[in-house]
């Protein structure tokens, strides 16, 4: 089995919570995330009943992941970036202490398949991942902070329990999930000493001698954290405690007396892996630009309306931006009877924009013209735009005349549009056209 470590780490000052650069970073920062943990924390942080697709599948739990996913990656902008999985339940922790994590309950059928699901979005986002038969994503989140650390990296932790508060140090912050997915307190040395009393090396032998309820390891009864701490501070840390351990004095001290190999053993099991041999590199985890065309086909099948907005708000795809040198535009202005057969030659791809040129507003209004937009060919930096002008306004046609003017473009429209020529005096004619009403769906 890998050794572990016991690193000594020293304080810095607290920022703000939710604070993050907001400026290019003069180191590179990694983060690192546990999938199944957060995607667990968010499953019951958000209502199943309220996510789900119309195929039936719960969406809960990947769309809080994919929620804190973003937030995260907006605020913290992180150069480099991985995600680690928890392969099962067996590890070598559990040959040690048959008990361990024993107390949790069973995974909901709501949330099964899920997991696969984050990682579908993980792919499409061009994030890597990795996980390791025998050991938990902990595990594998201490390697690759440890190796960055040793790199010269900032990093940043979004854990699932406490356990990895022993990794933070200087350069090391973790994100820790105080409610659900999306309120992360920000632990450095120093939040971990106000909260803990002990330094973040000291944190695991706080835990093995507290217990940590998450884990099943249970504590020495009457020992919380301030007398852990104390007892840790005059002994100068948890072998040197066990070794003395007669020379205490009290209730509690009597209750440590007679469990002080079993606070062994939870110091044996909390200890995080730091050398695991992983299929991965730093340099594998360097941040990428995400699949713009995977992005928006999960997205439409997991019905991610909301968060594709986010995400492009957020996380603009550098592959999207245009290259220095601009890009063709090839322009048309269209005259009348021209418009089916423009349509009909370049709005054969998946998408076309329409917008309406005019103005409107309580019921009425009038359209000048028409500008469309199709035909985007990323390889060649090439795009098809044409203007069709009404030359007279929509009203002075009437709603017969506009509509034969305008029927063309009508299957681009979403409801939304077509509300539009409804102040136009042209709304009857192109609800009947669309075979819509008002509770009609957008397209």
């Amino acid at each position: 089995m890998p050794t572990t470590t016991q690193p000594t780490r020293t304080q810095q000052t607290r920022t703000q919570q939710g604070a993050a650069a907001n400026e290019l970073p003069t180191r590179p920062k990694l983060m690192l995330i546990d999938g199944h943990s957060i995607a667990y924390r968010a499953f019951f942080a958000l209502p199943v009943e309220n996510f789900s697709t119309q195929t039936g599948q719960h969406t809960n739990g990947v769309f809080g992941f994919t929620s804190m996913l973003i937030n995260v990656l907006r605020d913290e902008k992180p150069t480099h970036l991985g995600v680690a999985f928890d392969v099962s339940r067996h590890t070598f922790r559990s040959e040690i202490y048959s008990e361990y994590k024993a107390n949790r309950t069973t995974t909901p059928d709501e949330f099964r398949g899920q997991l696969d699901l984050v990682k579908e979005v993980l792919k499409a986002l061009n994030i890597p991942y990795v996980e390791k038969e025998g050991y938990e994503a902990d595990d594998v989140i201490g390697t690759l902070a440890t190796r960055a650390e040793a790199a010269g990296f900032d990093v940043v932790i979004c854990p699932g329990d406490r356990d990895i508060f022993q990794l933070v140090s200087d350069s090391v912050t973790v994100l820790y999930p105080r409610k659900g997915v999306s309120d992360l307190a920000r632990m450095t040395p120093k939040a971990v000493q106000e909260r803990y009393f002990a330094t973040p090396g000291r944190y695991p032998e706080l835990a093995a001698l507290v217990g940590e309820s998450s884990d099943n390891l249970p504590g020495v009864p009457g020992v919380g954290p301030k007398t852990a701490a104390k007892w840790l501070e005059m002994y100068d840390g948890l072998e040197n405690l066990a070794a003395h351990a007669g020379e205490l004095k009290g209730k509690a001290a009597e209750a440590f007396q007679e469990r002080v190999n079993d606070v062994l053993r939870n110091r044996q099991v909390n200890a995080l892996v730091l050398d695991l041999d992983l299929p991965i590199s730093l340099e594998d985890l360097e941040h990428r630009p995400w699949n713009r065309e995977a992005t928006h086909q999960l997205f439409d099948g997991l019905e991610f309306r909301v968060l594709r907005d986010r995400l492009l708000e957020a996380l603009p795809n550098e592959d999207e931006v245009v290259a220095e040198g601009g890009f063709d535009l090839e322009a048309a202005r269209l005259e009348p009877g021209e418009l089916a057969g423009w349509l009909a030659e370049h709005a054969a791809g998946e998408r076309t924009g329409v917008d309406i040129i005019g103005h409107w507003g309580s019921g009425t209004g009038d359209i000048t013209a028409l500008s469309l937009a199709v035909s985007w060919q990323q390889t060649t930096a090439q795009s098809t735009f044409a203007y069709f002008g009404l030359h007279t306004r929509a009203w002075e046609l009437g709603a017969g005349a506009g509509l034969a003017l305008l029927r063309p473009v009508l299957p681009l429209l979403t409801r939304r549009a077509a509300h539009l020529f409804g102040a136009l005096g042209l709304g009857l004619v192109v609800w009947s056209e669309l075979a819509m009403d008002e509770t009609t769906p957008f397209p």
